[in-house]
């Protein structure tokens, strides 16, 4: 980029903006001349994303060598784009595939994608705290004995609480029983540069890990990776499948900023990240000392996720989140009903963790308050009455939520929080999920009325 930018050449070709000769002020302020000079399109020097032969291919490999993998890909459309990548390259119509509850929405486009039809895995579930914690491996065990015919397991590990699955006892499990392990591990980029966090997921054996490099790390927002294993993969079909979601016009300063993410980790990752990791547990300890605070603790935990329970303050999650917010000047990653959420990476110091602390003693305190559990649905496997493929294309139709028992639903009935969808494309709804449904608080995402005074179900013949 560089190297092109300096050499003087008139640009008669895309960006229009031209190295920011025609950029308005406001976009030069935002990304400065020199940011401009290097956005620039696919020209010799920088290599094409969907055919690497040189510099893509060579930082693509060194990412691959320094997080355990056998192969990576850069993507430019976000961990979406890669967990999508995930199942439409490995899974083909009337395969079935294993996945959680708390799925990201993308998992349901790739299932949309390639066909395949998902068997639903309960999450266990922390009622102290209100929120989701992972597939257990008994789990797994009992599910591969009931679906030995299913194609692959998809994994959300860790979550977004930090809560990661027992990876290096269920890739043993589900390898044995020749299925696939693909891991949606969006919030774990950092895993393998500090022992005191839970393994990575190459490490622990997946065949494929969607990590989000800028959630935690240093690259920018919507660039991410796709780390794969050859043992039991056609890579060819999954670097094909990345090829058909990613842009043909990728930005090169989200391909650089992939790049550099990895020379900062490979240069001083482990001491970067494990130094996240002990202000981490600074903080967690002077919290707890805070009168009317609890902070989450639990097995394979990311220590840098750092979930604080207000509940003792007589406030929900969402009103601290906003007297931290507009009063306090802190915020926070997520709150729920009952928690806060806060991210420590090796962006943060003593000064940032002073802020913190010091703005949760000044949260204030009222008539301390508990919360129904969050109703989840029942611990059996579950098979889609449709595939979200069928779904998706069959017509739908809007009906009263009251009169939806024993429809096909057509949406995602999903509360936020804790994000774990009571309804899913392609389910039937009975009885039980429309009571769970009446009882459940929260924002409600994925649906077309989000009062669920009507539902989208499929039309009925």
């Amino acid at each position: 980029m560089k190297r092109y930018s300096a050499d003087g050449v008139i640009p008669f070709h895309t960006p229009g903006h031209k190295q920011g000769r025609g950029a308005h002020e406001l976009l030069r302020e935002l990304l400065t001349a020199e940011g401009l000079r290097q956005e620039v399109s696919l020209m010799e020097e920088l290599d094409d994303l969907h055919a690497p032969h040189s510099c893509i291919m060579e930082a693509q490999a060194l990412a691959a060598r320094l997080w355990h993998a056998d192969e990576c890909l850069f993507m430019v459309n976000g961990t979406t784009s890669a967990i999508q990548a995930m199942l439409f390259g490995t899974l083909k119509a009337g395969d079935l595939v294993m996945i959680p509850r708390n799925a990201h929405r993308s998992v349901i486009a790739g299932l949309i994608l390639s066909g395949a039809t998902p068997i639903f895995l309960p999450v266990d579930f922390n009622d102290e705290f209100n929120l989701p914690l992972n597939v257990s491996v008994e789990t797994i065990e009992r599910a591969i004995k009931k679906f030995p015919q299913a194609r692959a397991v998809l994994l959300v590990s860790p979550n977004y609480y930090g809560v990661a699955a027992d990876l290096q006892r269920i890739s043993k499990l589900v390898h044995a029983a020749d299925m696939l392990l693909l891991i949606d591990e969006a919030h774990g980029a950092h895993l393998t540069f500090c022992d005191e966090l839970p393994p990575s997921a190459m490490e622990a054996g997946a065949d494929l890990a969607a990590q989000s490099t800028h959630k935690i790390l240093g690259s920018l927002t919507q660039s991410s990776m796709l780390m794969l294993r050859k043992d039991f993969l056609d890579i060819e079909r999954v670097k094909r499948a990345a090829s058909l979601l990613q842009t043909t016009s990728p930005n090169q300063l989200l391909l650089a900023s992939l790049d550099i993410a990895r020379l900062q980790m490979q240069l001083d990752g482990q001491k970067k990240i494990c130094s996240a990791v002990e202000l981490s547990k600074r903080l967690r300890a002077e919290i707890k000392n805070i009168q009317g605070l609890k902070v989450f603790e639990s097995t394979n935990l990311d220590l840098t996720k750092v979930t604080v329970n207000v509940q003792g303050l007589g406030v929900t999650g969402q009103e601290a989140e906003e007297i931290l917010r507009h009063e306090l000047r802190v915020q926070c990653e997520l709150s729920d009903v009952a928690n806060l959420l806060f991210l420590v990476t090796f962006a943060d110091d003593a000064e940032t963790s002073s802020r913190l602390l010091d703005a949760l003693r000044r949260l204030p305190r009222r008539t301390p308050k508990t919360f129904p559990p969050f109703p989840i649905p029942n611990s059996k496997f579950q098979i889609a009455k449709l595939s979200p493929r069928e779904t998706f294309y069959l017509p739908a139709e809007v009906v009263a939520f009251n009169e939806a028992v024993g429809r096909v639903c057509a949406e995602e009935v999903t509360f936020y929080p804790p994000g774990i969808p009571l309804l899913m494309p392609g389910e039937e709804i009975s009885a039980q999920v429309v009571e769970m449904i009446r009882q459940a608080q929260g924002c409600v995402i994925g649906t077309g009325d989000s009062t669920l005074a009507t539902i989208k179900v499929v039309r009925s013949h």
